[in-house]
């Protein structure tokens, strides 16, 4: 989301790089092309102007480092006010000294708020609790449907209860039941999915401060469309003068938007960004670490989300069997990389991986290669992968010409490609064992052994 605000923002501090010290002149250049490069992610005008008043009161006053360079200092404090500006802290979720905690989720039609409130139920459940979902859209069609669906996707209970006229009376009504029922259920969590509007009006405003009033909701989370832009940041800022938002949930974070409503919902309605949703899938969503997202959007790459990720998707058991085969003589077969392959798909897309890594030193040219990455290419490899026997998989090397030609039938390839898999296998099991004498030979180099 935010590559094209990272390119601008470098632009600008490649400027500054050779002047021997901000002065008026090469500072105000530099401020110049930032405030654009803001402007065109459309970050909020006054966000801009503040944002940019505090960089330039802070690079001509005593707060700047003698020990850096100008494109340094500029770096550094640029990164210490987008952290001021997102929050410098991850908001906490909050829970209700006496279960169950009521979550009321808030936003407009079409915003996402329905499958963000099954991501948010996925997430709570990893983290040891029982949410309960209840959809009180009684106003559009199959909305409740809609919320079932993902409900028994995330195995996670939902109250249903019965509707009998779609009205304000009865939208309350299923809200007073569904928190009964997450008590004698043992639920700690509740997340009410209410109904959105294409637009805000008083019949929306009326029916939110009434589910308010009565659930008393310790998170009133606005659920906003990070493609809309400034449009989610204006609704955000309406909402929460009518409804007090304690957090702001932003979704399609991993779309091709221009970031402007995440860098400036906050400083507009005053309340953190404490989720953003990065994929389709129920577990694409994740906290917002504010430190994380600067260190993003200025090239310097998020490896603490990446490993974080890592952590929680891969078979730690497998991957260490794994790394033994292929430093081992005899390497990895080709189902140990089919399995390795699978691990990897489940942290998500090749493109959202490599755009977690450093724009800048040995990974300079990583985000060239993501534009590049065909994530069709890896099913198809997959594909070849599971066409083979038990026996080709351990021994690639009795993959004849005919047995090639079986294996494309049936995987819907080609030839060519099963011999370019064959092929770039072969190469890295070679690299692995050279890796691997590499390092028998480094540690036997340092072993004090007599007569040697």
């Amino acid at each position: 989301m935010f590559e094209n605000l990272s390119e601008k923002l470098n632009r600008a501090f490649k400027n500054l790089r050779g002047q021997g010290k901000i002065t008026e002149e090469n500072i105000g250049e530099a401020l110049r092309e930032i405030r654009l490069a803001l402007l065109e992610a459309d970050v909020n005008v006054k966000v801009v102007k503040d944002l940019i008043d505090h960089i330039r009161e802070k690079a001509l006053g005593t707060e700047v480092m003698t020990a850096l360079t100008p494109a340094e200092q500029i770096v550094k404090i640029v990164r210490d006010e987008l952290i001021a500006l997102l929050g410098k802290d991850t908001a906490k979720f909050k829970f209700a000294s006496q279960p169950p905690t009521i979550v009321l989720m808030a936003g407009l039609q079409g915003s996402g708020k329905t499958t963000t409130s099954g991501k948010l139920a996925n997430w709570l459940k990893k983290g040891g609790h029982r949410p309960m979902l209840v959809s009180v859209d009684v106003y559009r069609p199959a909305a409740r449907d809609q919320l079932k669906v993902v409900a028994d996707a995330i195995k996670a209970p939902i109250y249903a209860g019965n509707l009998e006229q779609p009205n304000t009376e009865n939208v309350l009504r299923l809200a007073k039941e569904a928190r009964k029922e997450a008590v004698i259920s043992g639920c700690d969590i509740l997340i009410v999915d209410t109904a959105g509007r294409l637009h805000i009006d008083d019949q929306l405003m009326d029916e939110m401060q009434g589910l308010k009033a009565l659930l008393n909701p310790q998170e009133i989370m606005f659920v906003a469309d990070a493609m809309t832009g400034q449009d989610a940041v204006k609704s955000a800022d309406e909402f929460h003068k009518k409804l007090s938002l304690t957090g702001v949930v932003l979704t399609k974070m991993d779309g091709d938007a221009r970031g402007g409503a995440a860098l400036s919902i906050r400083h507009v309605t005053g309340q953190p960004i404490k989720f953003i949703g990065i994929g389709e899938k129920y577990d694409a969503i994740e906290p917002f670490h504010p430190d994380r997202i600067v260190s993003r959007i200025l090239g310097m790459g998020d490896i603490l989300s990446l490993i974080e990720k890592a952590e929680a998707t891969v078979d730690k058991k497998k991957a260490e069997e794994f790394t033994k085969k292929a430093f081992a003589g005899d390497g990895f077969s080709l189902e140990d990389f089919r399995d390795q392959l699978r691990q990897v798909k489940k942290m998500g897309s090749f493109q959202s991986i490599l755009g977690m890594l450093p724009r800048i030193g040995p990974f300079a040219n990583m985000q060239k290669m993501a534009d590049k990455v065909d994530e069709k290419q890896i099913n198809r490899v997959e594909a070849i992968i599971n066409s083979m026997t038990a026996y080709e998989r351990d021994h690639h090397e009795a993959i004849n010409g005919s047995r090639r030609k079986r294996i494309a039938r049936g995987s819907g390839t080609s030839v060519q490609e099963v011999n370019n898999l064959l092929r770039q296998y072969a190469q890295m099991r070679k690299m692995f064992k050279d890796m691997g004498k590499a390092s028998f030979a480094r540690k036997l180099a340092g072993m004090k052994m007599p007569g040697m």
